[in-house]
């Protein structure tokens, strides 16, 4: 009778999705409010999928934007904003959670929650539109295309600035150690107590191998 009762929800693609809050709103003088946070709930006794997808895919980073939520769990989704020219201001974008089962391909449920961008917290009580203003620009996302997220994921990863102070500096010293002379040369103007062994020359060179594939991947 359970399998009964929950297989009109998996043909016909009504699940609840519970995601909270329901409305984005990025402030542009706030570079704080340019990250903000989907909370996805999952109050049933079996894991979900989940994949993001959105109107506005340029204009967003969304991290990880697909996953799993076990059973009576959440998951924070965290969507950063990329695009703050005042040409956005006032514009509504929507963001599209669709879940599935782990074991199946077709979306059991879905919920919207839209996005827009605004110049300023202050200039809130006044508002940029009217209500109807919003009322008819939300509506015009009815019908929007939704595109997926997931080739913003590696963007997501803190941005670095290439090799660390340190990794150069130990790569100059393991150079150093390979332009020294060897062990058992006579004729060298270099002091003896800094002629290093084949071996010791062999761990400079290794070391030097490894900093120049951490230097190539930065």
């Amino acid at each position: 009778m359970q399998q009964q009762h929950r297989q009109p929800e998996l043909v016909e693609g009504n699940l609840p999705v519970f995601v909270f809050p329901t409305e984005l709103v990025f402030y542009a003088d706030e570079q704080t409010s340019h990250k903000q946070v989907l909370t996805l709930y999952n109050p049933y006794e079996f894991a979900l999928k989940f994949k993001v997808l959105c109107t506005a895919p340029n204009k967003y980073t969304v991290v990880d934007a697909t996953g799993a939520v076990k059973p009576q769990c959440c998951v924070d989704i965290v969507i950063r904003l990329r695009d703050v020219r005042p040409c956005h201001y006032g514009v509504y974008d929507k963001f599209r959670l669709q879940v599935s089962e782990q074991s199946q391909r077709k979306a059991l449920g879905r919920k919207e929650v839209t996005a827009t961008l605004r110049p300023s917290a202050l200039q809130e009580p006044g508002g940029l539109r009217s209500q109807d203003d919003e009322r008819r620009a939300k509506d015009q996302l009815a019908d929007s295309e939704f595109f997926e997220q997931t080739v913003f994921q590696t963007e997501s990863r803190p941005a670095t600035g290439g090799p660390s102070l340190l990794t150069v500096l130990l790569g100059l010293v393991c150079v150093a150690a390979l332009m020294l002379p060897t062990l058992g040369e006579q004729e060298s103007t270099v002091p003896v107590y800094l002629h290093l062994s084949v071996n010791k020359k062999l761990v400079a060179a290794y070391v030097l191998g490894l900093l120049t594939m951490v230097i190539l991947r930065t």
